[in-house]
């Protein structure tokens, strides 16, 4: 039941908040990080208890099936940190309804990680696309980028319902996920596995699939963008690991060759176009491109080191990227601005948030002890076992670039020269350190540890 909890509970606190006669901001800051707070209590928990409710008996056998499986457990878990941290970092207009809709985030993204049936979890892949809908809709820098982000991703929930109900009526039941089942095979496999890698690749993203990522990465408050980057983007990774490879493992291997070519061009392409960017938000944004192609090479090899080290890279990747777009939006909230060419010199005054900066950012380029090396170290191993050679050397040239476009965001804002206009700001306070600590704490631990995420 507890499991049930933790997905109902966020989604009854947004709804609430946004019942709430008039807004005080301390109190709906101190509401929204309590019900998150509480939120990865009973996660913690529930472990991976399950609770099941049979939903339809025709045309196919379907559950209201809840449950963490060992793989979803932690991506959910990675999501309730990251939802605690980016709540407590909002600082925007109207708090009251942002708050309200990233705790809906939250909730409706637990519903997609925690589900067992195969429909259910489709009909949560859309429902988590209406808050950030709403979240560029209200407080994006272009509203009319949420008509982009919505067209793309549910142009991927359509196929992905579609694979869905082809799936139910052949195999005769959705509840599937997480189960020993027997895979599908036959003549139906390879149009549905389509059907998922199509939502699955749009959601990750991949190259070309990607065009709805930097407007919507760019033009979302720091804390949602936290969330999505670090957790929703996982949503088709996991999709590939606990739908494809256990449902569909005949057509995976059969398409792995355009898997792998589509993450290498990914991760090159990520990684230029990164290098030249003026922004610092897009320059992160461009490297989760990059770096998410790592693991769809990962998972086209098939290798299973390969695969543990997806897991350890996907959970890795959240949390730095997390911790930059927390820090770069008390950047731009300080200076009022993210271009490089304006910003310089910020380190000299601001030592922790400079300290704070570069630890996300050396786990971001692979530094040995920190989380990002460890998963990048597992999955170039397994792919190479696999016998794969090239995207291994594809791979190689990214991570040197990844070392150049991150260096060069931390040399340009806080080495650089100070520039002469920008006033001088405070350094980061003990509640701004603290949003952030959680996050660098654990790429410490998981980067010193990385066998606790497939040991559980």
């Amino acid at each position: 039941m507890l499991v049930l909890v933790t997905i109902l509970l966020p989604l009854a606190a947004g709804a609430m908040l946004f019942a709430l006669p008039r807004e005080d901001r301390s109190v709906t800051r101190t509401v929204g990080v309590a019900v998150a707070v509480v939120v990865v209590v009973t996660l913690v928990l529930a472990g991976t208890s399950e609770w099941s409710f049979r939903w339809l008996s025709r045309p196919f056998q379907a559950a209201f099936h809840f449950g963490a499986t060992p793989t979803s457990f932690w991506i959910a878990l990675l999501l309730t940190m990251v939802s605690a941290c980016a709540i407590a970092a909002s600082r925007v207009a109207r708090l009251r309804d942002f708050v309200a809709l990233m705790l809906l985030l939250e909730g409706t993204m637990l519903g997609l990680f925690l589900a067992r049936d195969l429909l259910l979890f489709a009909l949560f892949w859309d429902l988590m696309l209406v808050p950030v809908f709403f979240g560029l809709a209200g407080w994006g820098e272009h509203p009319a980028t949420a008509w982009r982000y919505f067209i793309y991703n549910f142009a991927g929930g359509l196929t992905l319902l579609l694979a869905t109900a082809a799936f139910g009526v052949i195999y005769g039941s959705t509840d599937v996920i997480g189960r020993a089942v027997t895979p599908l095979v036959g003549a139906w496999a390879p149009w549905i596995y389509a059907g998922f890698a199509f939502a699955f690749l749009v959601k990750t993203p991949v190259w070309p699939l990607h065009t709805w990522m930097p407007p919507t990465y760019s033009g979302l408050p720091p804390p949602m963008v936290a969330v999505v980057s670090a957790v929703q983007s996982k949503a088709g990774l996991y999709g590939f690991l606990a739908i494809g490879l256990a449902l569909l493992p005949h057509a995976v291997h059969d398409y792995a060759t355009p898997l792998m070519a589509l993450g290498a061009v990914s991760l090159l392409y990520g990684a230029v176009i990164a290098l030249v960017q003026n922004d610092s938000k897009r320059i992160v944004a461009y490297s989760s491109l990059s770096h998410l192609g790592l693991v769809a090479i990962a998972i086209g090899s098939g290798n299973a080191l390969a695969l543990r080290g997806a897991l350890v890279y996907i959970i890795a990747h959240g949390l730095f990227s997390a911790a930059l777009f927390l820090l770069l939006g008390y950047v731009e909230e300080r200076e009022d601005t993210r271009l490089l060419a304006r910003l310089g010199g910020i380190g000299w005054k601001n030592p922790k948030l400079a300290g704070a900066l570069c630890i996300a950012a050396l786990a971001a380029l692979g530094l040995p002890g920190l989380a990002g090396f460890a998963g990048e170290l597992l999955v170039l191993i397994g792919v190479y076992q696999a016998g794969y050679v090239w995207p291994v050397i594809v791979a190689l040239v990214a991570i040197v670039l990844a070392s150049a476009y991150l260096l060069r965001l931390y040399q340009d804002l806080m080495n650089g020269p100070e520039e002469a206009d920008v006033p001088v700001r405070s350094d980061l306070n003990w509640y701004e350190a603290l949003t952030v600590a959680p996050l660098l704490a654990a790429l410490v631990i998981v980067g010193v540890y990385p066998a606790a995420l497939w040991h559980r």
